[in-house]
């Protein structure tokens, strides 16, 4: 009956908010509490939820403060020279701002941290999308790919949960899934480029115009006017592609245009010596009064040391971002009243992130408390016939696909995993095949609405959840079986 129950409520739960029935928040509360309510938890439930707020509560602190760290940043213009640069290498070209979205996120996503991933690739990413009218569902989907594919670093959680479980070196788990990371990083950008492919059509449909100055030796002098008709239509109205304060306020997703005012006058606003001018009126203008330029040095040093620290794991995170948060005020903002604008300003961006790790806490709770969990790992351990026995590595791999989706890497990985490797042990096959095959899943697993790292990311993004899962889950998908298949193929993942 737990197994049942569980698979129902995960089903109605992605249901209700792929079709927008629901949005995440209630669909995080009500839906495991009414199954719940049907084990015959009752009254227990209440304490089940607490106990997981409990256990998630240095995220939710992780999140509030790294939110309000790297919000102060963009706001004080740390990020402005890295999306001038990029603004000028991608002009109007969709297909480079979107290859330049799986490089950033790529390169950033080394740290090993998703959550700083997200926020610094939005926060450089999403005022040149919406400047060129591109939808921000295509950041979501490249920046949760690639990340979710890097997420097997051996710094990362699954590699060291994997290695804790198991008791093997984690470089002996990573380092000969190297090929098979290469090639799901391949695949991630081969979907990136005809995502940008699909952009490019999308506006041309739309009559946007968009014209390759490369190929048709214009200069940038010459605007190659991606906006068009469209931009000239609709500045200063509504769009539905989200608000150009959404990196800069920490999240914050009005509905506002982000076009500038005088975008229809022909002048090049988005590349070369005009980069500036194509932020105008966006989370990175140019104008704001935020800017301390001279303080650029300093915030630049601030940061890499803080992602030094973080990589070097000499502070327990929510602390240094505690400490991050207060050094950056009070330098940017000595003024009292600066300090209190400057907090206020990142309020609604910090509530609505906050209040989805907490509503994720009800699920887990709930799954957890009532042993739904357990229920479905035991079943799918035994629904296994022995005659698979030999291909356990490759069976764990693709059970890691929808299981590290639906329940957290902490419960695959210290239940689940070893009763699997102990399994496989008596078909020969080794627990540092079985761990490799257990990673392959992280690619579907980064986009479950349980990381509290891709909540952040739609919700700084303005996208939907659920508008995120149609686009990006079958990717991710196909992203995680080459990678098995790889693994497989080079021999690291074994058949017995």
């Amino acid at each position: 009956m737990l197994v049942i129950l569980g698979f129902a409520m995960i089903i109605v739960f992605m249901t209700l908010i792929m079709t927008k029935r629901l949005s995440p928040i209630l669909a995080l509360i009500i839906v495991p509490t009414v199954f719940g309510l049907f084990t015959g938890a009752g009254l227990g439930i209440g304490e089940m939820v607490m106990d997981a707020i409990a256990d998630m509560s240095s995220t939710a602190a992780l999140l509030l403060f790294a939110i309000i760290y790297f919000g102060i940043m963009i706001d004080v213009g740390l990020f402005d020279k890295l999306v001038g640069f990029i603004l000028k290498v991608a002009g109007h070209d969709p297909v480079k701002v979107v290859m330049g979205t799986a490089l950033l996120t790529g390169a950033v996503s080394l740290d090993g941290d998703g959550s700083t991933t997200f926020i610094v690739v939005t926060a450089a990413m999403l005022p040149i999308y919406q400047r060129l009218e591109m939808s921000p569902v295509v950041l979501t989907c490249v920046a949760g790919l690639i990340n979710g594919t890097l997420n097997i670093v051996p710094w990362g959680g699954p590699t060291a949960r994997a290695s804790s479980a198991l008791q093997i070196d984690a470089n002996d788990i990573f380092a000969p899934m190297v090929p098979a990371l290469a090639a799901g990083l391949l695949v991630c950008f081969v979907f990136a480029y005809f995502l940008g492919i699909s952009e490019r059509r999308r506006l041309a449909k739309n009559g946007v115009a968009w014209v390759d100055e490369a190929r048709s030796g214009t200069s940038g002098s010459k605007r190659s006017d991606l906006v068009g008709a469209v931009a000239r239509s609709s500045s200063g109205s509504n769009s539905s592609s989200g608000s150009g304060s959404g990196a800069a306020n920490g999240g914050t997703t009005s509905a506002t245009s982000t076009l500038a005012d005088g975008d229809s006058d022909g002048s090049d606003a988005g590349s070369g010596s005009d980069a500036g001018s194509a932020l105008t009126d966006t989370a990175l203008d140019p104008n704001r009064a935020t800017l301390r330029p001279k303080l650029f040095w300093f915030n630049l040093i601030l940061t890499v040391a803080v992602m030094v620290m973080l990589i070097a794991d000499l502070l327990p995170l929510p602390y240094l971002f505690m400490i991050a948060m207060v050094i950056a005020l009070m330098v940017n903002f000595p003024n009292i009243k600066a300090q209190q604008e400057e907090l206020a300003s990142h309020a609604s961006a910090i509530i609505a992130v906050v209040a989805m790790v907490m509503a994720a806490g009800v699920l887990t709770g709930i799954m957890s408390g009532t042993g739904m969990v357990d229920a479905m790992a035991e079943w799918l351990v035994a629904v296994i016939p022995s005659s698979m026995g030999p291909y356990m590595a490759v069976i764990t791999g693709l059970i890691s696909i929808p299981m590290t989706f639906f329940m957290s890497n902490d419960a695959f990985y210290f239940g689940i995993l070893p009763v699997l490797a102990e399994t496989a042990s008596h078909f020969g096959i080794s627990a540092a095949d079985m761990a490799r095959a257990s990673i392959t899943g992280q690619p579907v697993h980064m986009q479950s609405p349980l990381v509290p790292a891709i909540l952040l990311l739609v919700s700084l993004s303005g996208v939907e959840l659920g508008d995120h899962h149609k686009k990006v889950l079958w990717r991710a998908l196909i992203v995680s079986l080459v990678m098995l298949t790889v693994g497989v193929l080079i021999g690291v993942i074994a058949i017995g």
